[in-house]
């Protein structure tokens, strides 16, 4: 296990809302790079699907057919997104089975380098709290403070800054300290052999 602190690796959390179909279509993707412990700016894409988000969806993220209507489709922006997530990067995510799911169906032969759920590491670290929901989490720590009013909760660049803050609270100590990149691993890792194809059913 790494002794290294959690900031000596680069993370890339990222966020996918869907069309609610099942499985369900990428309509929107957010990316926020993690390196040496600072929060970068996050970048994201809004797409067509190939078949028409649900009512059940638009509920959740509020994203319309009419808003994505005139909008390229996923192979418009493959290679942008591959660049941005072919590093030598852990992959973080808030349930991150779901969204990594949808990203090896959108790009056939990846694979990230490592995965890191927020998720676990939560239920882990604040067993305390009754739900381990990002909406819950952001509530207890706070971490919506400063974010541009235009971000709403359940979008993908929200979700996604979100969550890295999410992360950072987590790799910190009590006493202030970092968490070792090993530890984080231990407690939040998601096994490769244990990630393919096993999203959890969700209106995202």
């Amino acid at each position: 296990m790494s002794t290294n602190p959690w900031t000596t690796q680069r993370y890339l959390v990222v966020d996918v809302e869907g069309n609610g179909a099942r499985p369900p279509d990428l309509v929107e993707l957010a990316v926020v790079s993690i390196t040496s412990g600072r929060i970068g700016d996050p970048t994201s894409w809004l797409v067509r699907p190939t078949s028409p988000i649900t009512w059940q969806a638009r509920k959740v993220h509020g994203i319309t057919n009419d808003q994505v209507a005139a909008l390229p489709t996923f192979d418009a922006v493959r290679d942008a997104v591959t660049s941005y997530i072919a590093d030598e990067v852990v992959l973080v995510g808030h349930n991150v089975r779901v969204d990594l799911d949808v990203l090896r169906r959108k790009l056939p032969g990846w694979q990230p380098h490592a995965v890191l759920d927020t998720l676990r590491l939560a239920r882990t670290l604040l067993p305390h709290l009754s739900s381990h929901k990002l909406g819950v989490l952001v509530e207890h720590l706070d971490l919506a403070t400063d974010l541009p009013e235009e971000l709403q909760p359940h979008r993908a660049t929200y979700d996604a800054l979100v969550t890295a803050r999410l992360l950072t609270a987590l790799a910190t100590r009590e006493d202030g300290t970092p968490r070792q990149a090993g530890e984080m691993t231990q407690l939040g890792g998601l096994p490769q052999a244990n990630t393919a194809h096993e999203a959890q059913p969700g209106l995202f």
